[in-house]
């Protein structure tokens, strides 16, 4: 059964509907995941993604800042928040498609929002730096000790960190910049290998091919300089990954009127 999932930093949903909107109409996904929806969950706009087709909703908000949620045409057979690090922030948010709807086997889908890490990276002075990388252990650990990457599943989201040299637009630049530090990479590594997970998107741009999914707000002119960075992810585990047929960033959206620093990342399964 074919499936079209996208990934997005939406920076703001309330805000951000109309994009939403298009990338629904323009490129007709089945499931979205966001990050970044900045509303509590009473606040979500939940009536124009049901007007939209997209009827089951799973959501996990906060005011003003984090959250994610996963909206779908097909319908849940189970839905979980996760909270990491104590910090009660609204930062995951994961669904099990019921059997037969997204598939032969139930597949399911976790999107996770990592903290950004700040602007130093010392995690003895900088306690957002230090947030970001308990959370990435806590990640680890999680992965290990549940098994989610065991069955079919699909881990996606704003994970903020550049893993590969080819992932940001210069690599001896970028080394003391947050998001492409060795102990980030080294840690987002270490969440990888405790799935397993396959880097989807890597198996079809290769690692010696530059790939970004984030242009920053401070470049008034981003798509001439390119600076950017892969900070958006697709996993799929072990047993899932030969059924990603298809996967596409779409670079447009930076240049959408109003648009997130981050673009959506489509995939294509075939289950």
């Amino acid at each position: 059964m074919p499936i079209k999932l996208a990934t997005w930093n939406i920076n703001s949903v309330r805000l951000r509907m109309p994009l939403v909107e298009h990338l629904i109409t323009q490129f007709k996904p089945d499931v979205i995941c966001l990050q970044e929806t900045k509303c509590r969950d009473a606040e979500f706009p939940s009536s124009d993604f049901k007007r939209l087709g997209f009827h089951h909703l799973a959501i996990n908000g906060q005011k003003g800042y984090h959250g994610v949620c996963i909206a779908s045409k097909l319908p849940f057979a189970h839905i979980e928040k996760r909270g990491f690090c104590d910090m009660g922030d609204a930062r995951h948010i994961s669904v099990t498609f019921e059997a037969g709807t997204a598939g032969r086997t139930p597949i399911s889908v976790h999107n996770f929002y990592v903290p950004a890490g700040g602007d130093e990276p010392d995690p003895t002075i900088n306690p957002k730096f230090a947030h970001k990388l308990a959370f990435l252990d806590e990640m680890a650990q999680w992965m290990k000790d549940s098994g989610v990457a065991q069955d079919h599943a699909i881990a996606v989201g704003d994970l903020n960190v550049a893993p590969l040299d080819t992932d940001v637009w210069n690599h001896k630049q970028m080394l003391k910049i947050v998001s492409h530090t060795p102990i980030e990479t080294e840690k987002l590594g270490r969440v990888i290998a405790a799935g397993p997970w396959v880097d989807t998107m890597r198996n079809f741009v290769p690692p010696s091919d530059k790939l970004f999914t984030w242009w920053s707000y401070r470049s008034p002119n981003w798509e001439a300089s390119d600076r950017g960075r892969r900070l958006d992810h697709v996993w799929a585990s072990e047993k899932l990954a030969p059924s990603v047929r298809g996967m596409s960033v779409l670079k447009e959206a930076r240049g959408w009127e109003r648009p997130s620093d981050h673009v959506p990342v489509l995939i294509d399964i075939d289950h």
